[in-house]
């Protein structure tokens, strides 16, 4: 019964997972936290057993969870757009965006997850995780970059992206003391993209066949998350894990896309965090964590870098990328546990801009402008062995005002509002 249990929850998301559309995410194109618990938190946990993905945050958790199988999903709903202002200079540089105010359509997502943990033996557990690990998604019905002074080729309608990535994780955990835990988790990395309408760019590639309207390219890859736990004394817990950097293959379709010949590496993340029982029904978080978008080529590329007529910018290993920066984001919150079958979540999380005011034309296609998280939610026990979780997430809108080296004297904006409802069921056995 268990066996088959576990069989259709692995089919059946492995399913959803390659067909769901995909979505932004909201640490720049990262998920915010891995688990309904944790994003009832803000995406905290490095230092809290919570679920069964609380070993994707942290693999030494995953043994003080028990055995279990949990499975469920996140409506996920970005409002994405831009604004270009009528006050560029199309000849010198020939970048300029058509002026207009616009939005992306394909506001409603679905990201499906799954978790199986099992107890090795009083010291050891292994596991099962899947779930989305980020993604960017932006349409335009408009043609983005007609107005482009160049002879590239003519920009077509519609505009946009489509970033696609899930992870599956395999985490062991190992209790070096009743107090301390140790964990390793192999990480398969799966990525699907496809770009249209960007025309115009191919008098800058490298390789204009194999920059746009391609059709969907897939990358597979590999990379390892490391976690440690330590229960301090009876109210203080530490946790702390570290992501490599999950190198994936490249996109062949649109190597003259990103940088390195279409390289879309997933970049390494360091994270740091504290549990405190303030009271036996009170728990607070707090961690920190820190992406290093800036260390992949196709992410980190093109600070103040114009494209030039005749140059080759787009493909090769300095090719322009989106430009970003490194985010750091804390997270905070509580959970309250109100009665023994209901806890309560709040949680706030607040990052770094990574886009600055002069990378706003790459940036149209991936508006990562999100800074700050609110969130909450609750965890309902049906008796001994079955929960519901819930957590609600809201993001205000955020955006970038400026100008960039690609577009004279051209001003304007780019941004996002976004909110997402997980909803998670968990058995224990």
């Amino acid at each position: 019964m268990k066996s088959s249990i576990l069989r259709a929850g692995l089919l059946s998301l492995s399913a959803g997972l390659l067909l769901s559309p995909s979505a932004f995410a909201t640490n720049g194109y990262s998920a915010h936290g891995f688990g309904t618990k944790s994003k009832g938190v803000a995406g905290a946990g490095v230092a809290l057993a919570q679920e069964g993905l609380s070993g994707a945050t942290n693999p030494a958790l995953s043994v003080h969870l028990g055995n279990r199988i949990e499975w469920g999903g996140a409506l996920f709903s970005p409002k994405r757009g831009y604004t270009a202002n009528n006050d560029g200079a199309p000849t010198s540089p020939p970048a300029t965006v058509t002026p207009g105010e616009y939005q992306s359509s394909k506001d409603y997502f679905l990201i499906p997850h799954f978790a199986w943990n099992w107890q090795i033996d009083d010291r050891s557990s292994f596991g099962v995780l899947m779930s989305g690990n980020g993604g960017m998604n932006t349409q335009y019905d408009n043609a983005v970059f007609d107005a482009f002074n160049n002879p590239g080729g003519t920009a077509t309608s519609p505009t946009g992206v489509d970033l696609m990535q899930m992870f599956v994780g395999f985490p062991y955990s190992y209790k070096l003391s009743e107090k301390h835990s140790v964990g390793v988790m192999p990480v398969v990395g799966a990525q699907a993209f496809k770009a249209y309408g960007l025309g115009p760019f191919k008098a800058f590639s490298e390789s204009p066949n194999n920059l746009t309207d391609n059709g969907r390219d897939y990358a597979f890859g590999l990379g390892l998350r490391l976690g440690w736990f330590g229960q301090i004394t009876e109210q203080l817990s530490l946790g702390a894990s570290y992501q490599s950097k999950i190198r994936m293959q490249n996109f062949d379709k649109y190597k003259g896309l990103f940088a390195e010949q279409g390289n879309f590496d997933i970049p390494d993340t360091y994270t740091l965090g504290l549990a405190f029982k303030s009271h036996k029904d009170l728990t607070w978080l707090l961690d920190v964590q820190h992406i290093r978008y800036s260390k992949v080529s196709a992410l980190g590329n093109g600070h103040n870098v114009p494209f030039m007529p005749g140059s080759v910018l787009l493909g090769n290993n300095d090719g322009i990328g989106f430009g970003w920066d490194d985010m750091t984001v804390i997270k905070t919150g509580v959970v309250w546990q109100y009665r023994p079958d209901l806890a309560l979540r709040l949680g706030f999380a607040k990052g770094n801009q990574i886009i600055s005011q002069n990378q706003g034309l790459f940036n149209i296609l991936a508006p990562a402008t999100v800074t700050k998280h609110f969130s909450a939610g609750f965890t309902k026990l049906f008796g001994d062995n079955n929960e519901l979780n819930l957590a609600v997430t809201y993001v205000p809108n955020a955006a970038v005002s400026g100008t960039n080296p690609n577009t004279g004297p051209q001003t304007g904006k780019i941004e996002i509002e976004q909110w997402e409802l997980e909803l998670n069921w968990s058995h224990r056995f």
